[in-house]
């Protein structure tokens, strides 16, 4: 079997893929004992004699080669994490983007195995996590810190944390209980993060507006660690609230908890099929084989509407806004200093007058098109408003580039401003003159003044 296997150093045997979750005081959740729903790997038939790697069908995507354009789950036998990065790096995303991002949590003990799968004469791939045993169990906090302190990409961090929030909101309403006691359990643990994080980095580097289609709910009942449990599973519907749903007519487990959550999350709209031209197909395949139906997600990556706006096509960046008339000076400030936490190039308020003479506010901001879905959706969380309007725009900027200087009073970084646009544009980082004025006891305009003669010097 031709393939990569990407090995994070450990020891121990390797064990089946499963995503296992648990609480304080149990021995495990709703991942199911072996292969996770069926939909961890399907049966692969290769062709004897192909020796190719996965990846060397087709050339691989660049970074935001989805800005601007669609990005459709078909889902047509349900979805899983592993299934979700099999089909985009089928599509074409290096699998290298999911590589370096699981090796920056440092975490050990497994590999990651990317394989060539058909699924009667359909080809795609197959991802696996291969895992040594001695995974320990790790609550939901441990996994949140993890991703908050790792140097994961800003855009990757907050999806995969985001991902992680609602599965683990859904175990903890399943078993009434709270965030802090929800843990994953050994293997499942591992798994889980690699296929979040993994999946997270995928669609950060293609920076797509995601489509999906309705979910597909298998029928009847599986036995777990917990017992006997209905499905689809309790984790799988708390995390599928607001999702539309169908009836799969067949008794088997389609969607699995971390696949519910990462489709919840990412999805802007649910449609059978939307209106856009297809470009790029990837296949993801499971494991079983469904009697009804080929166990695979389709990704689709397209022109929205069958044609490319020039316009939009050409933005580099978008402008997103919205106006409140319920806001505090307090309440808009704090919100405008969570945007640009949250990466945003620049934001800022506007005062306006509204319907009735109210008189309001607008919240706008500027950042790179790969997260415009991102920090709309935290526009939409710092205020009440109930709406974002979305413009692509294009800017012409100086190269920055940044430095540090060493002065009396310490380090003190610059951002140096050129280009073509005539003398270079030197400007202290503002709070680091700040802090060390303070710390020295002078105003910060000397400070300033002694960053700017080193950089001249």
């Amino acid at each position: 079997m031709s393939g990569r296997k990407f090995f994070i150093p450990g020891h121990g045997h390797s064990h089946s893929h499963s995503h296992g979750h648990t609480h304080e005081g149990e021995e495990s959740g709703h991942g199911h004992e072996g292969e996770e729903s069926g939909h961890g790997h399907e049966h692969e038939h290769e062709h004897e004699g192909e020796e190719r790697e996965p990846e060397a069908h087709r050339e691989p995507l660049a970074r935001g080669a989805g800005v601007g354009k669609i990005l459709f789950l078909d889902a047509f036998s349900g979805v899983a994490g592993d299934m979700t990065i099999a089909g985009l790096v089928d599509l074409g995303v290096p699998f290298q983007v999911v590589e370096e991002s699981v090796a920056q949590l440092g975490l050990t003990g497994f590999a990651l195995e990317l394989k060539k799968a058909r699924g009667g004469a359909i080809g795609g791939t197959k991802f696996d996590v291969v895992v040594a045993d001695a995974q320990p169990d790790r609550r939901y906090r441990a996994i949140d810190d993890l991703l908050g302190a790792s140097s994961l990409a800003p855009g990757v961090k907050a999806l995969a944390r985001r991902i992680f929030l609602r599965l683990a909101e859904a175990e903890a309403e399943v078993h009434r209980s709270t965030l802090d006691s929800v843990a994953f359990h050994e293997v499942g643990a591992v798994d889980a993060i690699v296929d979040i994080v993994g999946a997270a980095a995928c669609f950060d580097f293609l920076g797509a507006e995601v489509v999906s289609s309705p979910l597909p709910m298998g029928r009847g009942s599986v036995l777990c660690q917990h017992g006997v449990l209905p499905l689809p599973a309790p984790a799988t519907v708390a995390c599928l609230r607001g999702v539309p749903t169908v009836d799969a007519g067949i008794e088997a487990e389609l969607v699995t908890p971390t696949g519910a959550a990462i489709v919840a999350s990412v999805a802007r709209e649910y449609q059978a099929w939307p209106r856009f031209a297809p470009e790029r197909i990837g296949w993801g395949f499971g494991t079983r084989v469904l009697a009804d139906r080929l166990n695979a997600l389709r990704i689709i990556l397209g022109s929205a509407q069958g044609q490319v706006d020039e316009v939009a096509a050409a933005a580099t960046h978008v402008v997103l806004e919205t106006n409140v008339d319920d806001m505090t000076g307090e309440l808009a400030a704090h919100a405008l200093s969570n945007l640009l936490a949250s990466g945003a190039l620049d934001a800022w308020a506007t005062p306006i007058v509204m319907k009735k003479g109210r008189p309001a506010l607008t919240l706008a901001l500027i950042c790179d098109r790969s997260a415009e879905q991102r920090l709309a959706e935290a526009l939409l969380r710092e205020t009440n408003s109930i709406g974002v309007r979305h413009t692509p725009v294009s800017r012409s900027e100086r190269p920055r580039r940044f430095v540090e200087v060493a002065t009396e009073f310490g380090p003190i970084p610059l951002k140096v401003s050129e280009g073509p646009y005539g003398p270079a544009r030197v400007k202290p980082e503002f709070d680091a003159c700040a802090a060390a004025a303070r710390a020295a006891g002078v105003p910060v305009g000397v400070v300033i003044a002694a960053a700017l003669a080193a950089y001249e010097r």
